[in-house]
C-alpha cells in the first residue's frame, strides 16, 4: 500500500514517518482492500495535527488527532480510524447487504461554497465534483461515520435521487431527499 506524507510547518524526519507508517500497517488488518494513505502532519501554535485518510476500494475513512506531541496526536487519529472500522465491521455483519441494481450510473455532484450571505450577490468561492454512487441509507450512514463527515451526499438505490444524510446537532440523523418530477 502506498502512503503518502505532508508535512507543514514541520521539519520531516525518518522517526515519524516511521511512525505513521506502523500505525497504517497496524490500521491495514482491518480493511479488505487498501489501496492508498495519505497523512498529514502540521503544526499550530502548541498544537501538533495529524490527519490521516486511508482508502479501501469504494470507502474512505478519516481520523484527526491533537495533542502538543506529534506522535500522540499520530496515535490518536490512528485510534479513530481503528474505532471506526470496528464499528464499520460490527454494522455489516449485523445488518443484511442492500441489493443495488447492476445497471447502475453514478451521478456527477457539483458542491459550491458561496461568499457571505449578507453579500447583495452571492458569489462560489470554490466548487467541487464528485460521482454520488447509488447506496442504501444505511450504507451512506456508514459511509459518513468513515469520514468523520457532518453529512454524505448519495444516490439512493431504490428511487435513484440525489439524497443528503446528515448528523444534527442533537446527535440524531437526518436525510434530505430530492424530488425528481
Amino acid at each position: 500500500m502506498q502512503v503518502n506524507i505532508t508535512f507543514r510547518h514541520l521539519e520531516p524526519t525518518e522517526a515519524l514517518k516511521s511512525h505513521v507508517r506502523d500505525k497504517v500497517e497496524h490500521i491495514q488488518r482491518y480493511i479488505d482492500r487498501p489501496t492508498e494513505a495519505h497523512a498529514v502532519l502540521h503544526v499550530e501554535n502548541v498544537y501538533h495535527h495529524a490527519e490521516i485518510t486511508m482508502k479501501a476500494g469504494p470507502f474512505s475513512v478519516r481520523g484527526r488527532g491533537k495533542s502538543e506531541d506529534m506522535y500522540a496526536s499520530i496515535d490518536s487519529a490512528a485510534e479513530k480510524i481503528e474505532r471506526q472500522l470496528k464499528k464499520h465491521k460490527e454494522r455489516v455483519r449485523d445488518h443484511k447487504a442492500s441489493r443495488i441494481a447492476r445497471d447502475w450510473k453514478p451521478l456527477d455532484v457539483r458542491h459550491e461554497i458561496l461568499s457571505e450571505p449578507e453579500a447583495p450577490a452571492a458569489k462560489v468561492v470554490s466548487s467541487s465534483t464528485f460521482q454520488a454512487k447509488p447506496m442504501s441509507l444505511d450504507e451512506a450512514v456508514v459511509q459518513m461515520d468513515l469520514l468523520n463527515s457532518r453529512f454524505y451526499v448519495f444516490q439512493n438505490a431504490e428511487s435513484r435521487a440525489i439524497n443528503v444524510v446528515y448528523r444534527r446537532e442533537d446527535g440524531l440523523l437526518g436525510l434530505i431527499e430530492a424530488k425528481q418530477d
